[in-house]
């Protein structure tokens, strides 16, 4: 990791921790599904513009096509709709927080359900220091103490499994250059959100939406997806996959950073304390402080 991959890597964490910012301020008046057609489809168009001035041609197999609805549904589309269907209700750092147990879900998905990975006994009990602090963080709203609804904390997990899921369909774009998987799963995502959206609207209008809103929807698409896609690639092409997924550390910690001096949010105890042992288990189940410490790396 270079000094400059360490600037992307934090400013990649800033750009998509204040992604929740945007979206907790934009579903005060935007309908959530009509939200993340919105970001998705401005996400896209500037991702097919960077594609124009690359001279990159965008394909048109029909394979491929539909790997790319398939891709924008589990990246895209479900994700984002739960995310912003659970914000809706919950504030943009427990958003944050529940979603970063995204590399335990794509653990389990790739290593026990697919068997894509070997399954060693930190990444076992990272998982499972990852669950526990779920369960912390949940606690309350099980035993009816909480006052955070248990279905938008769900529906964020939900979306977590999602990525977990587009991560191991992912690896059918590994010859493709990352741009264009990038700019076809908005496409599809896009495509998949229209009607949806439309559908969903009811009596909503654009013009009801204020200037604030719009720049939030704007800086969701065009820096926390299309600028964000690209900062990650960049990323992974220079610091591989292994360094880039430090990421899921950082983004909780600059959402909630966020929510509190903007949105003047705060965290229970409960919430602070599960937090605490996700990251944790997030550590273990990186394992590489462990194998340092051990001295096998």
């Amino acid at each position: 990791m270079t000094l400059a991959n360490w600037f992307l890597l934090l400013l990649l964490g800033t750009i998509w921790g204040g992604s929740f910012l945007f979206a907790k301020v934009a579903v005060a008046e935007i309908p959530p599904l009509v939200l993340v057609f919105l970001r998705v489809l401005i996400a896209g168009l500037a991702l097919h513009f960077v594609l124009r001035l690359r001279g990159i041609s965008f394909p048109l197999s029909p394979t491929l096509l539909v790997s790319f609805l398939v891709m924008g549904l589990l990246n895209n589309a479900v994700p984002f709709s739960l995310l912003f269907w659970g914000q809706t209700e919950i504030s943009a750092g427990l958003a944050s927080i529940l979603n970063a147990t995204t590399p335990i879900f794509t653990f389990v998905i790739a290593a026990v359900l697919l068997q894509q990975e070997t399954v060693q006994f930190h990444r076992a009990a990272g998982v499972v220091l990852g669950i526990a602090g779920v369960a912390i963080m949940l606690l309350p709203n099980l035993t009816g103490a909480g006052h955070d609804p248990l279905w938008a904390q769900l529906a964020c997990l939900g979306a977590a499994l999602s990525y977990g899921l587009a991560a191991a369909y992912a690896r059918r774009f590994k010859d493709l250059p990352p741009v264009i998987s990038a700019t076809g799963q908005l496409t599809g995502s896009s495509l998949i959100m229209l009607p949806i959206a439309v559908l969903s609207s009811g009596s909503w209008t654009m013009t009801s939406v204020s200037f604030e809103v719009w720049a939030n929807v704007l800086a969701l698409g065009l820096v926390a997806t299309a600028a964000a896609y690209l900062i990650y690639f960049r990323l992974l092409a220079d610091a591989g996959a292994t360094n880039a997924s430090l990421v899921t550390l950082i983004v909780p910690a600059t959402a909630i950073l966020f929510g509190v001096i903007i949105l003047g949010e705060s965290l229970t105890g409960f919430q602070i304390g599960g937090l605490g042992l996700l990251l944790l288990g997030l550590l273990v189940l990186d394992g590489r402080i462990i194998l340092r410490r051990l001295g096998l790396t």
